[in-house]
């Protein structure tokens, strides 16, 4: 009876799943774009141009801006001191974090500075930035390595001190060496919050490319919404907007793909291998 009863739950639980993913959720995320899309649509055009725009002006802008090469040109200066920001603050951040999670001397000495680093309204140092490195290319990758940097050494040092106990006792029981427990032991168990931190900075990283136009030279898709606002052209100053909007939102699917490649087995613990 017994048996009976759990094959019946089982065969219940079965059912319910499978119509929780009967919907793709892919499917589920463009009903909910279309529909925003197109109320947006329906009450924009009440809106005074000056204040407002509507998804169809915008796409028509868009294309205008494709057509003139502008925008090409634009996304171009602008993605360069990002990757370039961004890389850095990866290359930095990772090692960094697990060095202050890993040993309590340089947590005691650089913990501080971190944490402090973090909550600083860094924008507060882009004029200082800019006397010691100039209105050009620097300036800006500069910026958005100092906005990127300090989410992922933190979430790096979180998932080092979250790390069991018991995983690292097994690599000194083997008499293991720090380097090898911490290269073969920590990093893996610490790469979700690596990847966590990695996507937390994008949107940081994002903004801070946007800040860096505006306070330096005034160039790549900060230009455009500078230039569109100063001439109220509403419509063409959502574009680069929008585009800032997609390229967050791919980076973060891109950094979720990365994720499932280098560690899937996290995917399988968290169960979202089975959606």
């Amino acid at each position: 009876m017994t048996e009976l009863v759990d094959s019946k739950a089982e065969t219940q639980e079965r059912d319910a799943s499978g119509v929780r993913r009967g919907v793709p959720r892919w499917a589920i995320t463009l009903a909910s774009v279309g529909v925003l899309t197109l109320l947006w649509e329906w009450f924009g055009r009440d809106i005074n141009p000056v204040f407002g725009s509507y998804p169809s002006a915008i796409a028509a802008a868009f294309w205008d801006l494709i057509q003139s090469g502008k925008l090409q040109a634009a996304t171009l200066e602008s993605l360069q001191p990002f990757a370039v920001g961004y890389a850095l603050a990866i290359l930095l951040g990772v090692p960094l974090g697990l060095v202050i999670g890993r040993y309590r001397v340089v947590q005691a000495a650089l913990g501080i500075y971190v944490t402090a680093g973090y909550a600083m309204p860094l924008v507060a140092l882009v004029p200082l930035l800019v006397l010691w490195l100039g209105l050009g290319f620097a300036v800006k990758a500069a910026v958005v390595f100092l906005m990127s940097v300090f989410p992922i050494c933190i979430n790096t040092w979180l998932g080092v001190a979250a790390v069991p106990k018991s995983l690292i006792e097994v690599g000194k029981s083997f008499v293991a060496p720090n380097t090898v427990i911490l290269r073969r032991i920590i990093l893996p168990a610490t790469l979700p919050y690596i990847m966590a931190g990695i996507r937390l900075a994008v949107g940081r990283a994002v903004v801070a490319m946007v800040i860096a136009e505006f306070f330096t030279t005034i160039s790549g898709l900060g230009a455009i919404i500078i230039n569109s606002a100063n001439n109220f052209d509403t419509a063409t100053m959502f574009v680069p907007i929008v585009v800032l909007m997609i390229m967050a939102i791919g980076l973060n699917g891109l950094i979720g793909v990365i994720e499932r490649k280098v560690a899937p087995w996290q995917a399988e613990i968290a169960g979202r291998d089975r959606e």
